[in-house]
């Protein structure tokens, strides 16, 4: 899953030096180690839905559920493309070249800035095949409010909705925004997730958010 990365026109897109992308390099592995060590629980189902799900698919992950986005994507989609919504500011930039070392590719923009611009990107990314990723709580909050984004684009490009879930059993929870989760090394992540054709969201999204919620339970 090898991918370079898209941008949302403009000239508004930070975009982070080489040599702090090699800077990153070291991080990106010890991420790559780290969730290899976590033991995935993911019911028939659910390993159905991600696996058989068209390569035009809509990812939908809260915020604080990023970490562990990559290696499940490595472990159940290996070989199919990926791009993940990120915000054109400085702090993006970093988070894009990240994804970029873990094989995912950008597309910058978000609501607040550059969003009309990336809307249509990730609808062109879509509608050339490949997956895309979204967290409609992102990229500032509130946590787990979810904005309409993700429907729309997945409405306009006729592309299913691949509800992700993520249930930590043992983790570590930052004071970020989100108090985004690290779950512990060797520990148990159930995975949940439940796909939804488009025209079963339409006029539906209140339905959306509140599977997104009850599949991504916090045990605390």
């Amino acid at each position: 899953m090898k991918l370079a990365g898209v941008n949302a026109a403009g000239n508004e897109v930070h975009h982070l030096s080489t040599w702090r992308r090699i800077v990153l390099w070291p991080l990106a592995r010890l991420v790559r180690l780290w969730t290899r060590s976590l033991r995935f629980e993911v019911s028939t189902g659910a390993k159905a839905a991600i696996q058989s799900a068209e390569d035009a698919v809509v990812f939908v992950i809260w915020h604080n559920r990023l970490f562990v986005i990559p290696e499940c994507y490595h472990r159940y989609r290996r070989g199919r493309s990926m791009y993940g919504l990120i915000s054109a500011s400085g702090d993006g930039a970093w988070l894009a070249a990240f994804f970029s070392l873990l094989n995912i590719g950008a597309i910058r923009g978000s609501s607040s800035r550059k969003g009309r611009e990336a809307a249509t990107a990730l609808v062109e990314v879509l509608r050339a095949g490949s997956a895309i990723g979204i967290t409609p709580d992102g990229p500032r909050g509130p946590c787990y409010d979810f904005k309409p984004g993700a429907l729309a684009v997945a409405r306009h490009a006729r592309a299913p909705l691949l509800l992700f879930g993520a249930e930590f059993f043992s983790a570590w929870r930052l004071g970020s925004w989100d108090r985004f989760y690290l779950p512990v090394p060797f520990s148990r992540v159930r995975i949940h997730c439940e796909k939804i054709m488009p025209e079963a969201f339409d006029d539906n999204a209140a339905a959306v958010a509140a599977r997104m919620r009850a599949i991504n339970p916090d045990r605390e």
